[in-house]
């Protein structure tokens, strides 16, 4: 039955076949994180405004654009988180963890808030999981950081993926590098878009992104970032590297790779996959060794990623799994529905996951719909009492004895 109402534009219901697929990730990326060493932890859905405009920076598209930002009765300004990396940095200093053993490694998920053009693979709101070691500038942690998405994708089965790796050196290196850019781009402003004009002198590393053939054309000549790397930051890219590569991890550099957020420093990264189309990104990150700095804190180094449920599901293009029951309990008279919700109970309180009919149904109709979930065995509670449990998959009935029902469910002693 259609209704009046509909999701918002950009956003959209995750129906329970669509859960088992994302659970199913889910599960792959938390034992990868556990046996990592990286915990769990969640931060509110809505953040002060100033923590994104300060963190994400004030010239980048998130901030400028897509940022769902409200006030609220105390008339404060709170935005719907558009990012998970700021928020962490925030909590990692307001609960002290700057004072544990460094690194502290943790993994999140969530959902987050853009308000960007909705198509396959972006919506308005969406779901991501990710890493973050803050408190330490070792190029290992770069590399485990990206082995660890590597290895989540790998494990997932995602098709096609590619790690595309750059540097962005670090925020004083880079300062002089964007003042050769810009007077690059400045000489070129006639072949430039109007956007990308305006953004010559806040964020000229964006001109690296456009689709416009123009654009393009300019920045084919353009200075890269790579090219004028210090030494230390060069030093710093090619430790990271050679652990990559001893690690058996496939990449290609990219010297025009760059993030949407300003915070990044140094290491950089991007899992693509073509078969996304013009959303390619399935998951990215890099390095950000200023930001806690940046909210008032020590400094302090960091690296992570974060990757999209949406994007992965997209890539793998597969059915969701079947969830399959161990068992339904059938009833032929309506007078034992009583004792089917116990031998239920007893039967899930066993580990076993169990149902019964709910809908008042003949008992054809209930062994239809044991067929319809995926039920493996059906108990039968017949009239006089007695019990016979069927196998679905061969169709085939014995008595049972509901005295020993896990034994029975089992096929063997309880």
């Amino acid at each position: 039955m259609a209704s009046k109402f509909q999701a918002p534009r950009g956003t959209f219901d995750v129906l329970p076949a669509a859960w088992r697929a994302r659970a199913r990730v889910e599960g792959v990326a938390k034992g990868i994180f556990e046996r990592a060493g990286y915990e769990t932890i969640q931060t509110p859905t809505f953040e002060h405004t100033d923590l994104f405009e300060r963190g994400v920076g004030k010239s980048t598209d998130i901030v400028r654009k897509e940022m769902f930002t409200f006030e609220d009765k105390g008339e404060r300004s709170l935005t719907l988180r558009p990012e998970g990396t700021a928020p962490i940095c925030r909590a990692y200093l307001e609960h002290g963890m700057h004072k544990l053993a460094q690194p502290v490694k943790l993994a999140y998920t969530g959902p987050f808030f853009r308000h960007e053009r909705p198509q396959a693979g972006r919506y308005r709101q969406f779901h991501q999981f990710g890493i973050e070691a803050i408190g330490t500038d070792s190029p290992l942690a770069d590399a485990e950081v990206i082995m660890l998405l590597s290895d989540i994708l790998g494990e997932l089965g995602v098709p096609g993926v590619v790690l595309r790796l750059g540097s962005l050196g670090s925020l004083d290196a880079r300062a002089a590098y964007l003042e050769e850019l810009k007077a690059h781009l400045h000489r070129h402003e006639g072949d430039l878009t109007a956007d990308v004009r305006d953004r010559i002198d806040i964020n000229p590393l964006r001109a690296f992104d456009s689709d416009d053939e123009g654009v393009r054309g300019v920045m084919a000549s353009a200075p890269t970032i790579l090219e004028a790397l210090s030494e230390d930051d060069a030093a710093h890219f090619a430790e990271v590297r050679a652990l990559l590569d001893a690690a058996g991890i496939a990449y290609e550099i990219d010297a025009t790779l760059v993030r949407g957020i300003d915070y990044y420093t140094r290491t950089i990264f991007s899992f693509v996959c073509d078969a996304l189309g013009s959303v390619s990104e399935i998951g990215g990150g890099g390095r950000y060794d200023g930001l806690i700095e940046q909210l008032g804190g020590p400094a302090t180094p960091a690296v992570g990623w974060a990757a999209g449920y949406e994007r992965v599901l997209l890539a793998l293009d597969e059915e969701p799994p079947a969830l399959g029951r161990h068992a339904f309990v059938a009833v032929a008279d309506p007078d034992q529905r009583g004792r089917a919700m116990a031998l239920v109970t007893e039967l899930r309180n066993a580990g076993f996951s169990a149902e019964l009919d709910l809908g008042g149904r003949a008992l054809k109709g209930q062994l239809k719909h044991a067929d319809r979930i995926g039920a493996r065995q059906v108990l039968i509670l017949e009239a006089d009492g007695t019990a016979q449990l069927r196998d679905m998959a061969t169709g085939e009935q014995r008595p049972a004895d509901t005295g020993n029902l896990l034994g029975e469910m089992t096929g063997g002693e309880a």
